[in-house]
């Protein structure tokens, strides 16, 4: 049963490709919804703004939308984004700490009025250019543990957090809670439990200062398996975070979350051709129709490792696969387990959707992958 499933996959795979030509970046908004339920079923308490940089596409934003999603905007395009797939203002949150003036006017005339920050200097913008806002302050948080590590970039120290809030009101500002970031791809539960107790600190401290706080989000970073025999983690993760969720905040404190690649990244498919096969190295090399400036930037950007599948059987040699521009970065991966191909080929890769054609471009004249939306 098992290898008929995979062989009407494979079947599938070939048709569109011959129907949409490659590269081809396939996303399903029935997984969207999926991972979208997935994530509301184990953390019932909190609330999901999907993180629109993880993959901005309309047909994502309006699955969402129609399931009732809140959205995490970081510019004035993604607010725009998520506001023309049919959001409403006060589903959204402005979550870039640092915006430009016109990008903050913006919000304030469209509604949207949750935003974070982590400085004074924002304050002052926010305050001048949306006075109505309701602010959140980002913290400082650990990543260790995660891919990507934010706290790098952005938050201030926890010990500041309550000063800067009060500051907030002083300026006619809604101090509405604190925000923090474990960073992506976070595999080290520990990066939660210590945030979470960090922000119940704030909630408290804010409270016995006669401003009681009413949000907590919890940020993103909830991770995905690229390759097989990674362990999806994230059951194991959302049990330990709704532990400590009902341990520390009251039923009354509102709590969202940002998931982006755990909501798209599944979603997706990237399906390419062999257009070009040389010896070097005493290896095959593979020359595909995408590659890192295209829809694999997640290899460059996201620091992502892909797991490359192809539809040909046969003895296996370690290959390098490589892109399609006229530049040695153009290499997609060295070591390849793969069986010989040939020009024409398909190789595919799953669990793509997310920093992954958010950030391709146009280079050499070679446009990224067709993207097809399918139920």
């Amino acid at each position: 049963m098992a290898r008929q499933s995979a062989s009407r996959a494979a079947q599938n795979l070939r048709n569109l490709a011959q129907r949409h030509g490659t590269p081809l970046f396939l996303i399903r908004r029935s997984v969207v919804r999926e991972q979208l339920n997935r994530f509301r079923k184990a953390l019932r308490r909190v609330e999901p703004f999907y993180a629109i940089k993880a993959n901005p596409h309309p047909g994502i934003l309006k699955t969402l939308v129609a399931a009732g999603a809140g959205f995490d905007v970081a510019s004035k395009a993604e607010m725009e984004a998520a506001l023309s797939a049919g959001a409403a203002p006060e589903r959204i949150i402005f979550a870039n700490t640092i915006k430009p003036a016109e990008a903050i006017a913006t919000a304030a005339r469209e509604g949207v009025l949750l935003t974070t920050f982590d400085s004074e200097y924002e304050l002052y913008k926010i305050a001048e250019h949306s006075p109505k806002s309701r602010v959140l302050v980002r913290i400082k948080v650990p990543n260790i543990g995660s891919v990507v590590e934010l706290s790098l970039k952005f938050g201030v120290d926890p010990s500041d957090a309550v000063p800067l809030l009060i500051k907030a009101r002083r300026l006619g500002l809604t101090p509405a809670g604190v925000s923090f970031h474990v960073g992506s791809q976070c595999t080290h539960m520990e990066n939660y439990v210590e945030s979470l107790e960090m922000a119940a600190i704030i909630v408290r401290d804010a409270k016995l200062k006669q401003f009681p706080l009413e949000i907590v989000d919890i940020g993103g970073g909830f991770p995905i398996p690229h390759l097989d025999g990674d362990e999806d983690q994230f059951d194991k993760t959302a049990r330990v975070i709704a532990r400590e969720i009902e341990r520390l905040f009251d039923r009354n404190l509102r709590i969202i979350a940002e998931p982006g690649r755990f909501i798209s990244g599944p979603s997706a498919t990237l399906v390419m051709r062999v257009i070009g096969k040389a010896i070097r190295e005493n290896k095959h090399w593979y020359y595909l129709d995408d590659g890192v400036y295209g829809d694999l930037s997640g290899i460059m950007f996201d620091h992502a490792k892909y797991q490359f599948n192809v539809l040909r059987s046969g003895r296996r040699q370690l290959s390098t696969l490589a892109g399609p521009t006229c530049d040695s970065l153009d290499i997609i991966a060295r070591g390849e387990d793969l069986p010989e191909l040939e020009i024409g080929d398909i190789v595919y890769v799953n669990n793509v959707g997310a920093y992954s054609s958010a950030s391709a471009t146009t280079f050499n004249g070679i446009a990224p992958a067709k993207i097809v939306v399918v139920q």
